[in-house]
């Protein structure tokens, strides 16, 4: 070996050698920080920052204040103050909280950061959150199960869209062993968030996977696809998104017209499934709520079971003058004959009593009532939140296909 060769070889090991060194401090030579740590009433986090002058903690644990926001005056989480010692270790001790999954972030010094100590976090849309998950028995369904089902994404092909798209699949606990055929719940996230949503903030997979274990909820194939049309996929795939004018009427529709003829079509003929309306489900929080009023509008008599979820009609949903108020209402207590006329066996409507959309659900619940549809108005406290989405999930996954 000349000594060139021989050089660029000491080189590479001595690069590889630092590289290594390197990785191994990340584990070695310091003491593990464990945040956040539960106790049996207290929770503490810690951050290590020996050169910072301040570090706050924000999260849904936290005291609220009264803000403006373009919702409204709105309740929102104030910070609380870390306490540094003499190693730069801040930290800070907080009654623990009623059982409730939990979204935080630090501030150290004017800058927002994530806990560097927690594997455990959810992604909400292009923001990454540090999760604190406080056991007892409102959350027990969102911890693992013993037998867990398959999540699985998938690609599919959109000719109403035209696009190539991507959604996430539900199978339950024994689908790849069995011979069985499932009945399927198409469930439909919110503006801002797209496939992984209900997965990752709802926690769909671990409720479901509970409440069937528990004998609670029928074994079922739970579909969850991408609600804004001009997406592929999650933008953390870095795919372009195509030109989509919302404001177009000639899109109004072209979503909700893709889940019936792209979306159903193609969990029918790749997946086992019971292929008619008494084993379809439809539910959906917000933006994916309005979908679901919309698509079983557009089609009544295609899903036995409908479960918009803090969404409604009329109200902050349409602008317009007051005739064209009145004509659109018109035209829902047209659509909602058509869908007794039609059909089907369970109408689940859920919504927040402090949501800036309750008004709306209630206008729904009036129109459900007069036009003689029979439904369920199940009203819980708080707002727009995840922790409410869950309980409803919680709540109408045990009723369907019985």
């Amino acid at each position: 070996m000349n000594s060139k060769k021989l050089l660029l070889v000491i080189l590479t090991l001595a690069c590889f050698s630092i590289s290594y060194a390197q990785e191994l401090s990340n584990f070695w030579g310091r003491e593990p920080i464990i945040s956040p740590e539960i106790g049996e009433t207290e929770v503490t986090f810690r951050f290590l920052a020996p050169q910072a002058e301040s570090v706050k903690i924000t999260g849904g644990f936290t005291p609220t204040v009264k803000r403006k926001t373009s919702r409204g005056e709105m309740d929102v989480p104030s910070s609380l103050d870390l306490t540094k010692d003499e190693k730069g270790l801040w930290s800070i001790t907080l009654p623990l909280p009623e059982p409730e999954l939990y979204t935080y972030s630090f501030n150290v010094d004017g800058t927002t950061v994530n806990d560097p100590n927690n594997t455990f976090m959810q992604r909400d849309g292009t923001r990454y959150l540090s999760v604190l998950l406080v056991p007892g028995e409102k959350t027990e369904n969102y911890f693992e199960a013993e037998k867990r089902g398959n999540l699985h994404q998938v690609w599919y092909n959109s000719p109403t869209l035209d696009l190539n798209r991507r959604m996430f699949v539900y199978t339950p606990y024994g689908y790849e062993t069995s011979n069985k055929s499932y009945p399927v719940l198409y469930l439909l996230h919110g503006a801002g968030g797209d496939e992984d949503a209900w997965s990752s903030m709802g926690r769909a997979r671990q409720i479901l996977d509970n409440l069937i274990e528990k004998g609670l909820a029928e074994p079922m194939i739970c579909v969850m696809p991408n609600g804004n049309p001009n997406q592929m996929a999650a933008n953390t795939l870095q795919l372009p998104a195509a030109e989509y004018d919302y404001r177009d009427p000639a899109n109004r529709n072209l979503y909700v017209n893709s889940i019936v003829k792209d979306i159903v079509p193609y969990i029918e003929k790749n997946y086992r499934v019971i292929a008619d309306p008494a084993h379809r489900a439809i539910a959906g929080l917000s933006m994916g709520g309005g979908h679901t009023i919309s698509t079983t509008l557009l089609y009544p008599g295609f899903f036995d079971y409908i479960c918009p979820l803090s969404m409604g009609i009329g109200g902050m949903r349409f602008g317009g003058s007051e005739a064209d108020q009145e004509e659109m209402m018109k035209n829902y207590e047209t659509q909602f004959k058509a869908l007794k006329e039609a059909g089907y066996k369970m109408y689940f409507l859920a919504c927040g009593d402090s949501d800036f959309l309750f008004e709306s659900a209630k206008t729904l619940d009036k129109m459900l009532t007069d036009t003689g549809l029979e439904h369920t108005f199940f009203v819980t406290s708080g707002g727009h939140t995840w922790s409410n989405w869950r309980i409803y999930l919680n709540t109408f996954a045990p009723k369907l296909f019985k």
